[in-house]
């Protein structure tokens, strides 16, 4: 009789070990919680609840801060639970859990030039939302005269970095010099000092304090740019980002191909082509900032 209750006992533990192990996930790794990537992420749930529902998929999301260590945790878990395929919103996590697996399908979005930081490989691939350089800066410029413009970057985040370069390679072109404005875990304002105007990398670090970084702006009545949305209602009076909603499309597409039994190394990384300019007016008028008609004009969205 106790043999055979431990055996019952036994099949049991099994059984709901199988319910927990086994059911089919999809990891998810959104740095920060930033705002920009929850709207890449409602745009991707919204084209695949219904596909996961009907192949009973689960969707666990880790939301690490922005820092090596939260990262690789935030991987490893997912890859201990078996996620089927893990899908990561920036150039940091992305690299982080690539460099965690080489089994499970890594797919991104809300990374800059993936290309250029060798992402693609046998279990990667995803969606692009590289804004030209150049375009922000010269609408920048149409703005307003920099003579020292502010780059707000991460060392740690190599998207961050790659920005920075291409932005001081066109020092010459807009006619000003830049100052690296580095943080990590929190800003300190009194290194903010001397410039015209700031502009935001792609950096998690740098979405997270925004709001530091905002308030600085108002001190000094500084022009701000993000390559990055999210930060538009915060304050940032321009911003130039690749559109969340379709990236999150084309992300539910390549989800939907890989899961279907495709290798992420036969889909090609996707350039989505809606690129999406917000011009915060009101912000710009109490800083004292007047935004020329052709730049307002441009604009896909105002903020009055």
């Amino acid at each position: 009789m106790k043999r055979f209750l431990t055996t019952i006992l036994t099949g049991i533990f099994v059984l709901l070990s199988c319910s927990v192990v086994c059911a089919k996930s999809v990891g998810v790794i959104m740095s920060g919680d930033i705002p920009y990537y929850q709207d890449i992420h409602k745009s991707f749930m919204d084209n695949v609840s219904g596909f996961f529902k009907e192949q009973g998929i689960e969707v666990v999301v880790q939301k690490p801060v922005p820092e090596n260590m939260s990262w690789t945790n935030a991987a490893r878990k997912l890859v201990t639970i078996g996620s089927e395929v893990i899908i990561s919103y920036g150039a940091a996590a992305t690299l982080t859990t690539m460099k965690a697996t080489s089994d499970i399908p890594i797919l991104f979005a809300g990374v800059y030039d993936p290309q250029a930081m060798q992402m693609t490989g046998k279990n990667a691939t995803g969606v692009s939302s590289t804004v030209p350089v150049d375009t922000v800066l010269k609408r920048l410029s149409s703005i307003k005269k920099i003579s020292k413009l502010g780059i707000i970057l991460s060392k740690s985040e190599k998207d961050s970095i790659l920005q920075t370069k291409e932005i001081k390679g066109s020092e010459g072109t807009f006619g000003f010099s830049s100052v690296l404005i580095t943080i990590q875990d929190g800003v300190n304002k009194d290194s903010i000092t001397g410039v015209d105007a700031i502009v935001l990398t792609t950096c998690a670090a740098a979405m997270v304090n925004v709001k530091d970084i905002i308030d600085v702006a108002r001190r000094d009545k500084l022009l701000t740019a993000a390559l990055l949305g999210g930060a538009e209602n915060e304050g940032v009076v321009l911003t130039v980002m690749v559109s969340p909603e379709e990236q999150g499309k084309k992300l539910a597409d390549i989800v939907k191909k890989v899961l279907g039994g495709s290798k992420p190394s036969d889909i090609s990384v996707t350039q989505p082509k809606e690129l999406v300019t917000i011009i915060n007016m009101k912000e710009a008028q109490s800083l004292g900032i007047t935004i020329p008609a052709n730049v307002k004009g441009s604009a896909t969205k105002v903020i009055e």
